[in-house]
Parts: structure tokens; sequence; C-alpha cells
């Protein structure tokens, strides 16, 4: 009966569902040879595929087939591919630098079964590559693919390390770019400095959008900045949230400051901060009354 798996594979390390052709299982992080929409490919099994997989793929069909897993021939193949690769790169960036001066050549891949060799390069605005098409194609009988990118996928193509670490999350797990954007920065106290939350695209960082909706979450249920609030402890205002804790800091009337538990709110007094508006219930929960 045939299986399906998680496979990565590409340059690009994309992940897609594959299914196989029934004999033996595969293990996780064995290597195999695939037949994807581009052609024959080395991947790599994450997983089996199940029905929460393919939720985080967003597909449910597979994209290809597990042709067996990698021989010795195999790997000594690929290790032709990468030297010939750099050879390619080479050559290609020199031919781009005479026909397509307005491009970036950043990375070659050539296809595991030799169907067809792809150049991923940047350019700031549209490039004609007709003419450089033609003449690889011509030069290395076979099809040329060229591929326009952007300043994150030059970090998921060359990028190691992130400052944590471990490898880059772009070029291990992430399927798509997540937007990231200074307010969920700010709203984590994270640092503003742009060279601590930048990572190796120079784009911010997207580790900081992996939080943020908890984040988010844990701010609405605190009382805002400013109001008043009566606690076990007295009344006061709020000065401050800690988001992850769940507390704030309250100026107390008596002059006092002290973190104050979420759980420890009786009551949110509503309008803004100096106690003048209007009381709500007191015999509400804590959840009832915080508002956002």
């Amino acid at each position: 009966m045939a299986s399906k798996y998680v496979i990565r594979y590409g340059t690009m390390r994309y992940v897609a569902e594959f299914t196989t052709k029934g004999q033996g299982d595969y293990v996780r992080g064995e290597a195999v040879v695939v037949r994807s929409h581009r052609g024959t490919e080395w991947g790599e099994i994450l997983c089996e595929a199940t029905d929460r997989t393919r939720e985080y793929l967003g597909s449910e069909d597979p994209v290809g087939r597990v042709l067996r897993s990698v021989t010795p021939e195999d790997e000594r193949t690929r290790d032709a591919l990468w030297d010939e690769e750099q050879e390619l790169f080479d050559d290609v960036k020199t031919l781009a630098s005479q026909h397509a001066a307005l491009m970036q050549v950043v990375d070659i891949e050539k296809l595991f079964g030799g169907e067809k060799i792809i150049v991923y390069f940047l350019s700031e605005q549209r490039v004609d590559f007709r003419e450089l098409v033609k003449i690889l194609a011509g030069k290395y009988k076979t099809r040329i693919e060229m591929r326009q990118i952007g300043i994150r996928d030059e970090a998921k193509l060359l990028a190691d390390y992130g400052d944590c670490g471990k490898p880059v999350c772009c070029n291990t797990h992430l399927t798509e770019m997540p937007p990231v954007s200074m307010k969920m920065a700010k709203l984590q106290k994270a640092s503003l400095d742009p060279n601590k939350i930048s990572g190796r695209c120079g784009r911010l960082k997207c580790c900081l959008r992996y939080e943020y909706d908890t984040y988010e979450e844990y701010r609405r249920e605190l009382p805002k900045i400013g109001k008043t609030v009566v606690t076990k402890q007295g009344q006061g205002r709020v000065l401050a949230q800690e988001i992850l804790a769940k507390k704030i800091l309250v100026a107390f009337e008596d002059n006092r400051r002290m973190m104050v538990d979420l759980a420890d709110v009786v009551t949110v007094v509503t309008g803004g901060g100096g106690g003048g508006g209007k009381k709500s219930d007191r015999n509400q929960s804590p959840s009832d009354v915080a508002e956002s």
C-alpha cells in the first residue's frame, strides 16, 4: 500500500507531500530521490504525512512521488552536481554581466535529473534576460529558468546561522515569509536597535512574528495604561503592563507602586486615569472587566 511523506527538496528548500510506490518505510532524515513537478530531485524525509501536516502545508494533494532511497551512485552524482554548479555560477555570472547588467546572480541550481538549470537573481527592476537564456540553453543543452527573488529569499539561499545560534528559520522550516512590523517588536519590548532586531537578510527578524499573537491576546486581557483600577491592595492607576506575566504596575493613592497580578484586579474604572470615571460592577471577574 502506498504511503505519503512530507519531504524537503530543492535549493529553495520547498516542503511538500509525496507518495511512495509502496515499497518499504522511510525514516526521518533519510535521503531519497523524488519526482516533482520540476523533475527528478534530491529530497529529505521529514515525517509521515497526516491531516495536521496537510493543514500546515495548506494542500491536500501530493506534488510528486518518491522514486527510491539514495544509492552510493546517487551520492556520487550529487557531489558531481555540486562541483558543476560552482562552475556554472561563475560562468552565468560572467555572461549575465555582459548581457543583463542590472541583475545580480545569487545562486545556481541544477536539478538532480539534469532536466533544468535554475538561475536565482536579484534585481531592483525588470530584466530582459531572453538573450542570456538563449545563450545558456545553447551552451548547456538543457532548459534554463530565470527566477527573480527578494532579499529575504537571498538569505534563505545563502544564510547559515542566526543570532540565536541555530540555523536561520527561512532555510529550515518556514514555508512562507511572514509579515513583520515594528509594532511587534515594541509590543514584545524588544530592543529597537536595528542591528539587534534585524535578521541575516537585513529585515526585521521573522521570529518577532512567532509570539506576537500571544502577546496581543494577553495585552487585551490587561487594563490599559492610564486606567484606574480597584485591586485587593487598593485603588490606583496603571503605569505599565508586564504582558507575559499578566501583571500590571500600579501607582496607588498612598504613593505605593506595586506589581499586581491580573487575578487581583477587582474592577476597572471606566474612562481615563485619575479615578474620575464611572466605576463598573465590582462583582465582575477580572477577565470580564479587563479592557483592551
